[in-house]
């Protein structure tokens, strides 16, 4: 731990904030310093003598400079971000998991009208484990398979899992999609992705804070967007219980198309869900 004065910290602050990037220097000074908002805040009314931060002033201007100049993430010069209740840590193998998704862990929880009914939950392309923790911390009586290929993210999905439970209902495996989990088929009650989903004309154009730092493989969706939507609904039948849930996140406009796809192969109920911007971002549908 690094010690400095209210005072220093909010003079650095002072000097170094500029308006339109409040929010990411505050970000900066809790992700990486180890100070929230609502404590520097404080500071403001009540100074104290010796603030003990994760950091030196030092660091974090070097990391703001960074962020600045480089336009690399927040949470990847801190490695953690936060998501819903969690703080996770992620890493270049994974993505930086977005706010719209966390409605995805609300959408599941209304499907389940037996709290006490044991489940088999799956997340495919599970990444830093976002989803899949937040399910399996829900309860104890839900069984989450998730899978990534690549296996660093499955380290780092399990790390993360271990930090809020010392539970075995998160197991974790490497492969593409559906295929680590053939011993499983016929028996997923709800299925959930939210796989690479971006057409390629649209991620060659990405900001470079996404297309220079963020795994390629989890973001590319190929000429369309729906290279893996495809792949993830054409073999879902396999692997989902009679009645069972699939649950894709999905482009701005590719809901409609979705659901096309999911009548193809055998859904019925889809039903196409708004994220909190009014935007139909998740397409969702039982199997018959």
């Amino acid at each position: 731990m690094v010690e400095v004065s209210s005072e220093e910290l909010l003079l650095w602050i002072q000097n170094i904030n500029k308006e339109e990037d409040r929010d990411s220097l505050y970000l900066l000074i809790d992700l990486l310093g180890g100070i929230s908002r609502s404590e520097i805040n404080s500071l403001k009314i009540k100074p104290q003598k010796v603030i003990n931060m994760k950091v030196s002033l030092d660091s974090l201007s070097k990391n703001w400079k960074e962020f600045i100049q480089n336009k690399k993430p927040i949470q990847y010069l801190s490695n953690s971000c936060y998501w819903r209740d969690l703080n996770l840590e992620v890493n270049k193998h994974v993505l930086i998991p977005r706010v719209e998704t966390e409605q995805i862990t609300d959408i599941v929880s209304n499907l389940i009208s037996d709290s006490t009914k044991e489940l088999l939950i799956t997340d495919l392309g599970t990444g830093s484990g976002a989803i899949a923790i937040s399910l399996a911390l829900k309860s104890s009586l839900w069984t989450v398979l998730a899978t990534d290929i690549e296996q660093n993210a499955i380290n780092l999905a399990g790390k993360n899992f271990k930090k809020y439970s010392n539970t075995n209902n998160l197991k974790l495996f490497c492969g593409t999609w559906w295929q680590p989990l053939k011993k499983y088929a016929g028996k997923i009650d709800i299925a959930i992705s939210n796989p690479p989903y971006i057409p390629l004309k649209v991620y060659k154009n990405l900001p470079i804070s996404v297309k220079n730092y963020e795994p390629q493989i989890a973001l590319n969706g190929g000429d369309d967007g729906l290279l893996h939507i495809r792949e993830i609904i054409k073999e879902a039948p396999k692997y989902l219980k009679k009645d069972g849930w699939l649950l894709l996140e999905n482009h701005f406009d590719q809901a409609q198309k979705v659901k096309t796809l999911m009548l193809h192969y055998g859904f019925e109920s889809i039903e196409i869900i708004k994220d909190l911007y009014g935007i139909g971002r998740f397409t969702i549908g039982r199997y018959k």
